[in-house]
């Protein structure tokens, strides 16, 4: 299967909590999008990794992709590294994306600027013909994105542009809080995490209601960028 948008997330909830409603709105507009994990988020404090699988296949149902997988690296110590770097590799060629989605290129967790660097090292490398990949036995091509963009998550990170999400926003939200492990419950006897606070949970809209002020629009999510981004018109502007 081809895919036209791959999202990869340090850890299940990364990717809806930094651009779920942008692949919501992709999703809605024709294009094929899927999700993958590096790691199954074990090392985190509430919860477990059978319950955050049973989070994140809902997450991604109610988002609507076609795919999600997980890598199964190590949460909180994989590398970037050949090894590491050649399982992305194979995910990228499997799917051939035109662009890849990933974390934010600094943040308060460690992963998610090691999964950062990973991913967008992986997809250069996977253009690359003299490295050579397969899966089931089967050789596989060389493939290259045309673009990787990085989402922003815990830290304000000045966006390089934004995309408006009206009309998403409650997919957005109705993903995110199917990690219902990882968030504030009055009732919840675990500990208390940074994302487990009641100001958190409240949080959701702040950052995606404030880009869509910026812009006019009710919601937006942010990206940062690798290169310049360039259009056919300034009327491709909103």
């Amino acid at each position: 299967m081809k895919l036209d948008i791959i999202a990869f997330g340090a850890h299940p909830d990364d990717v809806e909590l930094g651009c779920g409603g942008t692949i919501a709105k992709e999703i809605a507009l024709g294009k094929k999008v899927g999700i993958i994990d590096l790691t199954r988020g074990e090392l985190g404090t509430r919860g477990s990794v059978a319950i955050r699988n049973q989070e994140a296949d809902a997450a991604a149902k109610i988002l609507g992709v076609s795919i999600r997988e997980n890598l199964d690296m190590r949460d909180g110590f994989f590398v970037n590294d050949e090894p590491h770097q050649l399982e992305i590799i194979k995910m990228i060629r499997k799917y051939k994306p035109e662009i890849v989605l990933c974390n934010a290129i600094e943040d308060r967790h460690i992963d998610h600027g090691k999964g950062s660097k990973l991913v967008s090292d992986a997809c250069f490398l996977s253009g690359l013909v003299k490295i050579e990949t397969e899966i089931n036995q089967v050789k596989q091509r060389a493939w290259r994105p045309k673009i990787v963009y990085h989402y922003i998550q815990w830290k304000d990170i000045t966006p390089d542009f934004v995309v408006d999400i009206t009309g998403f926003n409650d997919k957005r939200k109705a993903a995110i809080l199917a990690y219902s492990s990882q968030f504030y419950n009055a009732n919840s006897k675990e500990p208390e995490t940074p994302i487990a606070t009641k100001n958190f949970l409240e949080s959701l809209n702040y950052r995606v209601q404030n880009f869509g002020r910026l812009i006019g629009t009710d919601y937006a999510e942010g990206f940062t960028v690798e290169r310049y981004l360039g259009v056919n018109s300034l009327s491709d502007l909103i």
